[in-house]
This record gives C-alpha cells, sequence and structure tokens, in this order.
C-alpha cells in the first residue's frame, strides 16, 4: 500500500454499523428502543437460566441454529454466534465491494471470550472417566480469540484478526486498535467493535465482583460493530461517512479515587489533540458503572454541558460490549438528529480493574 493510501488522523470514517441487543437483532430496534427510553430487561425464566438475577437484558429469542443455520454450529457458543451474526448484519448492508479484495479487511473484536465455554470445559475434564475424554470440538471456545476467528471464516474476512479485552473500556480499545492498523496501512477496511454473552457462570462471578460498593446490576448481552475506512475509500464505494474518529485516549488508575482525575487527563488530552475543547461537545455517552466508579465519571465530566446518553440502564451492563453500545447510542441519536452533523460527541469508560478511555467523534 502506498504512502498515499495510509489514512490520516482526521480522514478515519465510520460509513457503516450493526448491533445484535437486548431490542432484537438490527439498528432499527436498537435507535427506537433509545430513543423511547424503554428499558430492555426483562424477568428471567429462572429454569433456563439458574441465576442469582431476577432479570436481565437478552437478545430476544435468539437462538443459536436459527439465526445461523445448522451448518457450523454445532458446538458454537453463544457470543461467538453473536458475533458471527453482528457481523453478518454489517457486511449483508455495507459491504459493496468489500469481497473484492477479502485480505485488505479485518475485524477486531474486543471481548472477553465465554467464562461459560471456559468453566464448562474445565468441568468436563474434572469429572469424566479421564481428562482427556472431552469434547474436543468445543476447545476453541474456550480461547479468548474464537469468536474473531471463527466470525472472520464465516465471512470470509482475510485480513488483520485481532481480539481486545479490557473491560468497560474494550470497545473503545478495539476502535483505538482498529485506528492504528488503518492508519498504518495494514488493512483498507476493518470492522471493530466487541461482543458480550449473557451465561449462567458469568451471571454468578458478577454477582459476588467488586461494583464499587453497590449492588451487581442487571447484565445484559450483545454486539456493536463499525465499519472503518479512509473517508475517500467510503465515497468511492458509495458509502455515506457517519462520523470521523478523531482520536482515543486511555489511561490507568491505582486507587479509585484516582479514576476522575486520570478521566479527565484522557478528556483534556483527545481534546487538545483536536483543537477543540468542552463547549465543543454536542453529545456524551458515558459507562455510567454502579457506586464509586460511577461516581468518579460523573466527576470528570462535570464540566461538560452536553446532554447524556444512558445505554446501560436501558440494556443492563453488557461488560465487554458496553463501550461499543455507547458509541452505537451516539451514530442512532445523529442519525435521528440532523443538526448534530459536524458536532462533536464524547464516549467515556471506567473500568473497575482500573482503566479509564475517552473517544472523540465528529457525527456526520
Amino acid at each position: 500500500m502506498s504512502a498515499d493510501a495510509v489514512t490520516t488522523a482526521q480522514d478515519l470514517v465510520v460509513s457503516g454499523w450493526a448491533v445484535s441487543s437486548p431490542y432484537g437483532l438490527g439498528r432499527d430496534g436498537f435507535t427506537t428502543g433509545l430513543r423511547e427510553g424503554r428499558r430492555a430487561v426483562a424477568t428471567l425464566d429462572s429454569e433456563q437460566w439458574p441465576v442469582p438475577y431476577d432479570e436481565a437484558g437478552l437478545i430476544p429469542g435468539f437462538d443459536i441454529k436459527a439465526v445461523l443455520g445448522r451448518k457450523g454450529t454445532r458446538s458454537m457458543d453463544r457470543v461467538t454466534a453473536i458475533a458471527a451474526t453482528t457481523v453478518g448484519m454489517l457486511l449483508e448492508e455495507y459491504g459493496t465491494g468489500l469481497a473484492a479484495d477479502p485480505e485488505s479487511t479485518g475485524l477486531v473484536l474486543g471481548t472477553s471470550g465465554s467464562v461459560q465455554s471456559i468453566m464448562d470445559f474445565t468441568r468436563d475434564a474434572l469429572t469424566g472417566k479421564a481428562p482427556y475424554l472431552v469434547d474436543p470440538a468445543r476447545f476453541p471456545n474456550t480461547v479468548m480469540n474464537c469468536p474473531t476467528g471463527q466470525s472472520a471464516i464465516r465471512h470470509t474476512l482475510k485480513g488483520p484478526n485481532v481480539t481486545v479485552s479490557g473491560g468497560a473500556a474494550t470497545g473503545l480499545l478495539a476502535l483505538n486498535y482498529a485506528s492504528r492498523l488503518l492508519r498504518g496501512g495494514h488493512a483498507t477496511t476493518l470492522l471493530a467493535g466487541a461482543a458480550e454473552e449473557f451465561s449462567v457462570q458469568r451471571a454468578r462471578l458478577e454477582q459476588v465482583a467488586d461494583h464499587g460498593g453497590s449492588a451487581a446490576e442487571p447484565l445484559g448481552e450483545g454486539a456493536a460493530l463499525f465499519l472503518l475506512e479512509s473517508g475517500a475509500a467510503a465515497r468511492d464505494s458509495g458509502r455515506t461517512v457517519l462520523a470521523t474518529v478523531l482520536g482515543c485516549r486511555f489511561r490507568a488508575f491505582r486507587s479509585t479515587g484516582r479514576a476522575s482525575a486520570v478521566l479527565k487527563s484522557c478528556i483534556d488530552d483527545v481534546l487538545a489533540a483536536a483543537g477543540r475543547g468542552p463547549d465543543d461537545i454536542a453529545l456524551i455517552a458515558p459507562g455510567t458503572p454502579p457506586g464509586v466508579f460511577g461516581k468518579e465519571e460523573k466527576v470528570a465530566l462535570d464540566g461538560f454541558a452536553a446532554p447524556r446518553l444512558a445505554v446501560r440502564p436501558l440494556i443492563g451492563d453488557t461488560t465487554a460490549a458496553g463501550a461499543a453500545f455507547q458509541l452505537a447510542a451516539v451514530l442512532a441519536e445523529s442519525a435521528a438528529r440532523p443538526e448534530l452533523a459536524d458536532r462533536l460527541a464524547l464516549v467515556t469508560a471506567v473500568d473497575r480493574d482500573g482503566t479509564v478511555g475517552a473517544a472523540l467523534i465528529r457525527l456526520g
């Protein structure tokens, strides 16, 4: 790839997106649900889901074989199916021209993998007649990059294939990683985003985790994926520029009381790099974690007058997919409000394990 073809910092755009969420499969339900403020968390069937939660944000009626067919899905776990389904929706709508050069189209997926698959496989090895008498077809599910690899294989994406994980900041980390790959000339088009599943074992672990001194919130699941490319490539392919990625910043904090100051540094840095200030922000999509972590995020954003988009209270704690859903909410709001064109949006994340992140997006 020539130097002229390398995407510049101001030319990295989002030209498509797809979601699988507790509102259903597709953007329309997600956009409508968010704008109505309708809560998608519902009561759980305790027989199907023996978990210490009464409700969760599940993708309605999501059945792996019904959605993806029987071929290649015998041993597929839930997070892989959610990722593969969302990749498929994105390519079906926006993939014109991508099949002509599959080696230059890749996938950067943020995910924690499937704790259910890992724990089930370990249990089988410990309780079976012999440790090696396990189902070998299910072993790939125990590896964190399984959803990314399987999605790429299923949809013939032969470019860079990357898995990243970072708790609540995972979606922004995936966006940043994809930005670096594109700006370095390692691909011409990337699908980037994050996926998370609901499972019995995830629910049990989250129930006893530290949530900043607050009780565990209802869990959610789903995936949000974005088509990233240069503005020129989007226009040449007939795709509309939905947003431009101006930058991402990340830092770590040692003590919880430092989270707000560290997040504020990320925000200040990404704004300074774009030559903008707090008054230029028209929309904010915070992570809104519970307890002290949410309070720290709020302190970091106190100087901003822009309205907030609260996604987590409506769809549940989607953990690895949380920041990706926040970005999807920004795009959904932008599509419904043409006056936001050329305005800036800020997406923030605070993870309980000590990572904070901020992404600056120019809309439309």
